[in-house]
């Protein structure tokens, strides 16, 4: 490891329709080239084989309570205006490159949150709070089947009422696309075997190429 991670983490041998594709090469937002930066090396740690990855988009802009990052409680959308310019062209830079290297069929790509936002402002400040009703997570590679949209919430965008999904649904489902079955699937803790998806959990299986 010692070896090979100063080679895996020496962003200089890309070339520079690369460099472009994800925006790394931005001389006016140092903030989106050094996040492109970041999702560069994440295609390189698949490339070698690293079977976990995580990004996290927002760690240059910490805070107070609702003024750090994508904590949109106080000022939403001058908030967004900033964070969605550095996270758009990188992301997408990422699934593309993913795509163009035969790697995205093996390698599963989750844009995730653990709650959406309200629909209605919050009183007091120009933002919203968190909403465990209704929210969004967008999935590509490894099995996905796109383009799909899958659910809906209701008019205000509050509430999800058309095929509602819980967390271990969804839970249930990566595992089975990373080719595990949740049912079986046990690990030990406070002396019995428990299972990840509880007793809970159905796979989304309309979200899954059908390639039979």
């Amino acid at each position: 490891m010692q070896l090979s991670i100063p080679a895996v983490t020496d962003l200089r041998s890309e070339p520079a329709h690369i460099l472009k594709l994800y925006g790394a090469d931005d001389r006016e937002n140092e903030l989106k080239a050094g996040f492109a930066r970041n999702c560069i090396l994440a295609r390189r740690l698949v490339e070698q084989g690293v079977r976990f990855v995580q990004l996290f988009n927002g760690s240059y802009h910490q805070g107070g309570e609702g003024v750090s990052n994508w904590d949109g409680h106080k000022n939403i959308k001058p908030q967004y205006d900033v964070h969605g310019a550095i996270l758009d062209q990188p992301v997408a830079g990422l699934v593309k490159d993913l795509k163009q290297r035969g790697l995205l069929e093996d390698t599963l790509v989750l844009w995730t949150t653990e709650f959406g936002r309200m629909p209605t402002f919050q009183l007091g400040a120009e933002g919203r709070d968190h909403n465990p009703n209704g929210f969004t997570v967008w999935m590509a590679g490894a099995g996905v089947k796109a383009p799909y949209s899958y659910g809906a919430t209701d008019e205000l965008s509050y509430k999800a009422v058309q095929n509602a999904c819980t967390v271990h649904d969804f839970h249930a489902t990566v595992l089975h696309l990373l080719g595990l079955d949740h049912e079986r699937l046990t690990y030990y803790h406070n002396g019995i075997q428990r299972r990840l998806t509880d007793v809970h959990g159905h796979v989304i299986h309309e979200v899954v190429e059908n390639k039979g």
